[in-house]
């Protein structure tokens, strides 16, 4: 697998996730490109100076910036992992369900609000989502590097694990009460729908709750990632101030 980007590459350097080789455009100068460089080689990375035309040919995005690393393929953990994290840091849980996302942008913003935010997880169903790829990890300027992804056979088992653990499951929804009305205090997971049919019927039904984000415009829905923001931080805020 491919990370492009100086963002990206760099946060995988400074993870000490396991880059094979990282490749770098021949005659950068600039103060941020040597910082990227000088901690490659202070790591141990295999380094190789390229031609810009050579790393167009090697760039899946078409935005490598530069740098372009071979890291080995994204470890996902287990759903148990992100509890134990929780745990660990003596909060409550904070998780993110991801029912169907398949746009690649949009798992990769919401890795980046998970991080940002402070949530301990995020999770995905194996099948009929996208995975954690190279346009993922790019367009989370490196926040992959940094948040824990369960890859899960069936979501709703794991709705149902996690409630077995006192987390309370919140489906995100148009239908709901909203977020800004709703007590969010202790540990929370926010299902989030995909981007064509939003989150399943048996899904919705296995949550305690459905809470909406109040719309004032034409448009009744907003972008998965930008619905994850909105709950994330309302989330933040209230445990701020409790």
């Amino acid at each position: 697998m491919k990370i492009e980007g100086r963002n990206a590459v760099a946060e995988a350097i400074n993870s000490g996730t396991t880059i094979d080789r990282l490749i770098v455009e021949k005659g950068l100068k600039d103060h941020g490109s040597n910082k990227i460089i000088d901690s490659a080689k202070s790591r141990g990375i295999k380094i190789f100076f390229r031609d810009k035309v050579a790393l167009d040919r090697e760039s899946a995005t078409g935005r490598h910036q530069g740098f372009i690393a071979e890291v080995t393929d994204f470890k996902y953990c287990e759903l148990e992992d992100i509890l134990a994290l929780a745990q660990k840091k003596n909060e409550s849980p904070f998780i993110f369900i991801l029912d169907g996302i398949e746009d690649p942008h949009n798992l990769g913003s919401i890795l980046r609000v998970a991080e940002c935010s402070g949530a301990h997880g995020v999770v995905i169903p194996r099948h009929r989502s996208v995975s954690v790829n190279e346009t993922v990890i790019k367009v989370s300027a490196g926040a992959a590097n940094h948040v824990l992804v369960a890859k899960v056979t069936n979501i709703n088992d794991a709705i149902d694990e996690l409630k077995k653990n006192e987390v309370w499951v919140y489906a995100c929804d148009m239908d709901g009460q909203e977020v800004y009305k709703t007590n969010l205090s202790g540990a929370i997971a926010f299902v989030i729908g995909g981007e064509g049919q939003g989150i399943k019927k048996l899904t919705k039904q296995k949550c305690d709750a459905v809470v909406s984000i109040p719309m004032r415009g034409k448009v009744n829905s907003l972008n998965a990632s930008v619905a994850t923001a909105v709950v994330a931080f309302e989330y933040n805020r209230q445990i701020k101030i409790n």
